[in-house]
């Protein structure tokens, strides 16, 4: 049973474009949580962990063995780890912190919470602003709210985790390669598809790597060579995120596969 953990390959809207299995690798074996969410419905770590629980849960009862799969590492700390209870923050604050340049964001978060600070770079606008929106709208910072995590499975499952980080030198010129075939397997149309539905340009099914590049071209904002290399770097840009993540989020002792060597090692002990 495979369990998607990618926040892009939860939305109905994406199959090409997210990388999500096809309707032949889907046969192959039972896929759960890959387009489950209509578009218009933006997921959240939070949603997706409640959902993932209850799917893990059932796959358990039914005798069988769940593999989740995916790159979005907050999904994944947030099924294991659980749920910090940071109250809603009001629309004030949120307009206000949001409101703000980046870097006087920053300065004033250094200013009021260094722990986060230092542990965020200057250029991290998602959690550069939750953590100051944290901060105005409690009182308190947001590592006290994650110290209060509940709801995680980490400590009721056995995991057998396998991190891949391969060689940039490899990983990106894959990356280009992924995305010209998306491309030649009909992306533009998913994306004009998705575009002719006039939803919130702030949903994520709106700000999914590749389509405000490929609904540029569509509007004629763009070539298309030139939303293709939008993409491209777009794509790269978050890959080399996800590596910095994986290198230094997950607990040491979880096994790293930098080629397929390593991966069929992992796989031979399992």
């Amino acid at each position: 049973m495979i369990v998607n953990a990618d926040a892009s390959q939860v939305y109905r809207d994406l199959r090409i474009l997210s990388a999500r299995p096809s309707e032949e690798e889907e046969e192959s074996a039972e896929h759960r949580l890959f387009g489950y969410i209509d578009g218009a419905q933006p997921a959240s770590a939070a949603s997706w962990a409640a959902d993932a629980r209850r799917e893990i849960a059932a796959v358990h009862e039914e005798g069988r063995l769940p593999i989740l799969v995916g790159g979005t590492g907050l999904y994944i700390r947030t099924l294991l780890d659980g749920i910090a209870p940071v109250p809603d923050i009001p629309d004030a604050i949120r307009d206000h912190v949001r409101a703000l340049p980046l870097g006087e964001a920053w300065q004033m978060l250094l200013a009021e919470d260094s722990e986060a600070a230092t542990t965020l770079r200057p250029s991290d606008d998602t959690r550069v602003r939750r953590a100051l929106e944290v901060m105005h709208a409690t009182g308190r910072p947001i590592t006290h709210w994650h110290r209060q995590t509940s709801g995680g499975i980490g400590a009721l499952v056995h995991l057998r985790p396998l991190v891949l980080t391969p060689p940039r030198d490899w990983l990106y010129p894959r990356c280009d390669l992924r995305l010209a075939q998306m491309v030649e397997e009909g992306a533009l149309a998913e994306v004009e598809a998705l575009a002719r539905r006039r939803l919130s340009p702030e949903l994520p099914v709106m700000r999914a790597i590749g389509v405000p590049d490929f609904i540029a071209f569509l509007n004629g904002e763009r070539t298309l060579d030139e939303a293709i290399a939008g993409a491209s770097q777009a794509t790269r840009r978050y890959a080399k995120r996800q590596l910095t993540w994986f290198r230094n989020q997950p607990p040491p002792d979880w096994p790293r596969a930098r080629d397929i060597e390593d991966a069929q090692a992992w796989l031979d002990g399992f």
